[in-house]
């Protein structure tokens, strides 16, 4: 019994012992773009291992516009996390006006996001989706918005509902 406490113990510390980059960060690999778009608002990704042409996003997808300091943000995190574990919509973060990119991503992994991050911190897409937060975009294979949700997700069910009739996704 000694001896699995102290293994047990020892375990914990070397898992807390591990630097934050241990810890798998989202990818922005997996983003589909159009390669043919090569203007637009260029921005990073959150774990700074890429650039992406915003415009040149292609879905079908759901592109989700955050802050950490969004009260509302926070609420509909769970219900994005519930419709990413499907595997079956592309989710996009665009984390806007943050203080930097590591607290963006500290708070992308203390919350589950599996999904791949952009950087907007210095909100070069306000005239797209605007300066409040949370702002969520359906976006087609064709890359053009079908719907736009101005404020937070208040259950899963209201993702299904806008995937199935604006995407043609089942979730």
């Amino acid at each position: 019994m000694r001896i699995r406490s102290a293994l047990a113990l020892v375990l914990v510390l070397l898992f807390n012992a591990l630097p934050a980059s241990a810890v798998t960060a989202p990818t922005c690999k997996t983003i589909a773009t159009n390669p043919e778009v090569k203007k637009g608002i260029l921005l990073n990704c959150l774990d700074g291992k890429g650039k992406f042409i915003f415009e040149a996003i292609r879905g079908p997808a759901l592109i989700n516009v955050w802050g950490s300091w969004c009260y509302p943000c926070r609420q509909e995190i769970p219900f994005l996390v519930q419709a990413a574990k499907t595997g079956k919509i592309q989710i996009i973060g665009v984390d806007a006006s943050e203080k930097s990119d590591a607290a963006g991503m500290k708070f992308v992994m203390s919350h589950d996001m599996s999904w791949p991050q952009l950087s907007d911190i210095k909100n070069k897409t306000k005239g797209i989706f605007g300066l409040g937060v949370p702002v969520t975009r359906f976006i087609d294979v064709d890359g053009k918005n079908v719907y736009e949700k101005i404020g937070p997700f208040k259950s899963y069910s209201e993702i299904q509902k806008a995937a199935k009739d604006f995407l043609g996704v089942k979730i």
